[in-house]
């Protein structure tokens, strides 16, 4: 077939849209919900391509509504497992022998088919499924999926480009290889974009995949499955199971042929599947590539100089947005005790307006958290709070399952900086904050840096240039993403890419050409134009 060097179209950031009212795509995105609120969900594994279905149902249930059913999801055992991985390294060989420019074409149009005709679709079931509001919805399941799959595209051509060197009569290569075997993506419900990204990156590059999603989130990653066929993906290149971890796990890690493990989740499940891989390493053919965002425990750190009204619109937006259930969320702040009587009070303003409710209604800026287990944990915690002495709530601290698995925005001022709210992840719409005295700066930023394990996100106020620079000096180790006056949430896809350290993962940021180089196996070719013909160099000769 003809071959050329071919050059992209236009890689850009998906606009976001705003969904306010009288805007067209808000009546769009009001029907397409009123459509897919009926529910009778009937949803298989997509195995080799094909629709498996086991008759083991399992109820889907939105969690701001669980007494409605939407229909169900077919789940699996150890045996799909199998057959999902036999699927995966059956598709291998075409697949990686592809040309770059027809895997590039596949995710393209994905990311076309997402900004077009699917849009409100992406939209309404990430609210449904996954309980998230519109606009937070828009930049997760729309914006950053499309993100993902444009600028993944751009990368890999970035990366095709790295080249070495050559000497006079020598020519020399770099052939970024896929790896050799199965890719395996176990996803969060928490971003849509995540879930879609953790399969399609090792994809681009080569590689074929057996994706687990998780069991509350079925919904999307169905729909991004259909996406993917629709876009022309061939089958088995990404396989979608739904099975138990430990099942899933069992099967997956002592396989020959596992080769990565693309994961977004717990810091405790990302540990015990590490160790699990590490003690069968002699049954594999290649070291497996361990890419993992895990944890966070998330902070805003205020000097004395900070803007009150900054500070607090940080903490509103950054703690309470997605019901805190964001990696990124703040989740504990730093606030010196000459701002904290106006921080208060305009969080207090804040949190007063905030609405909490079902997505569908555009004006609830909270939903609920995503299952009963989660709820119980978080009203666990603010109970706890309320009968300790060494914390005290004093903002929201209300909670309610009986129709949603609803946790209201609550604030909780801790009177120790190592209170147990101020070290654990939490992952919801609740808040801490340690109030400091101004001169215990450097003292405070090291009961930052060494109250927990987590070094994802995190962010500082100050007005003070120079305090600018000794707080981000000092604090370099604490976070992955660092914002400097902004909360320390939203990053966007080529512009802020994502990932964090310690025990917050293993930072190849989502979204870069960091991410893809873990997909590949470089080879270096050497290709001589007029090899030597006498064995001697130079300096054997006699004179």
């Amino acid at each position: 077939m003809p071959k050329g060097i071919y050059r992209l179209p236009q890689v850009k950031n998906e606009p976001v849209l705003s969904y306010a009212p009288g805007t067209p795509e808000r009546k769009v995105l009001k029907d397409k919900l009123a459509e897919l609120q009926k529910g009778e969900l009937n949803l298989p594994m997509i195995i080799d391509g094909k629709e498996v279905r086991t008759g083991n149902l399992h109820d889907i249930r939105p969690p701001h509504n669980h007494q409605h059913l939407l229909g169900h999801y077919h789940q699996g055992d150890q045996s799909h497992v199998q057959l999902a991985i036999d699927a995966a390294l059956k598709a291998k060989p075409a697949w990686e022998a592809m040309g770059w420019e027809s895997r590039a074409a596949i995710f393209l149009k994905a990311a076309d088919l997402i900004a077009g005709p699917y849009r409100a679709e992406f939209n309404a079931v990430t609210m449904i499924g996954q309980s998230k509001n519109a606009f937070q919805s828009e930049i997760d399941a729309v914006c950053e999926t499309i993100d993902f799959f444009r600028y993944n595209v751009k990368n890999m051509v970035d990366m095709y480009g790295m080249q070495p060197n050559s000497s006079p009569g020598v020519w020399n290569r770099t052939v970024w290889r896929p790896l050799e075997g199965f890719v395996f993506a176990l996803t969060p419900f928490n971003f849509t974009s995540i879930a879609a990204n953790l399969g399609a990156a090792p994809a681009l590059m080569g590689n074929t995949v057996v994706w687990k999603p998780s069991k509350t989130a079925v919904y999307s990653a169905h729909l991004i499955m259909k996406v993917f066929r629709e876009a022309g993906l061939p089958d088995g290149v990404i396989n979608l199971v739904y099975a138990g971890g430990r099942e899933a796990a069992e099967v997956i890690f002592n396989h020959r042929d596992f080769v990565g493990l693309h994961f977004t989740g717990s810091t405790g499940v990302f540990n015990s599947m590490w160790n699990t891989i590490a003690k069968n390493m002699s049954k594999y053919k290649s070291y497996p590539r361990i890419v993992g965002e895990t944890g966070g425990k998330d902070y805003v750190f205020a000097d004395k100089t900070a803007d009150a009204k900054q500070v607090a619109t940080a903490l509103t937006r950054g703690a309470f947005e997605y019901q805190g259930q964001k990696c990124s969320a703040a989740s504990r702040a730093y606030i010196p005790s000459n701002l904290w009587d106006d921080v208060r009070k305009y969080m207090e303003e804040d949190l007063a307006s905030i609405k909490t409710g079902v997505p569908e209604d555009f004006t609830n800026f909270v939903n609920a958290v995503i299952d009963e287990e989660s709820f119980d944990k978080l009203a666990g915690f603010i109970d706890a709070a309320r009968e300790s002495a060494d914390a005290e709530v004093i903002m929201g601290g209300n909670y309610d399952k009986s129709k949603g698995y609803f946790i209201y925005p609550t604030v909780i001022l801790a009177k120790e900086p190592d209170y147990i709210t101020m070290r654990e992840e939490l992952f919801g719409p609740i808040l801490t904050i340690y109030v400091y005295e101004p001169e215990k700066l450097d003292e405070t930023m090291e009961i930052l840096d060494t109250t927990t394990d987590y070094a994802l996100t995190g962010a500082i106020f100050s007005a003070d240039r120079a305090n600018i620079e000794h707080m981000t000096a000092r604090l370099t180790h604490t976070a992955g993403n660092f914002y400097i006056n902004d909360k320390p949430t939203g990053a966007v896809v080529d512009q802020q890419p994502f990932g964090g350290g310690r025990g917050s993962g293993t930072n190849d940021k989502a979204g870069s050409i960091f991410n893809l180089l873990r997909w590949v196996s470089p080879q270096t070719i050497k290709e001589n134009f007029v090899p030597p013909t006498d064995y001697m160099y130079p300096n054997f000769e006699e004179e």
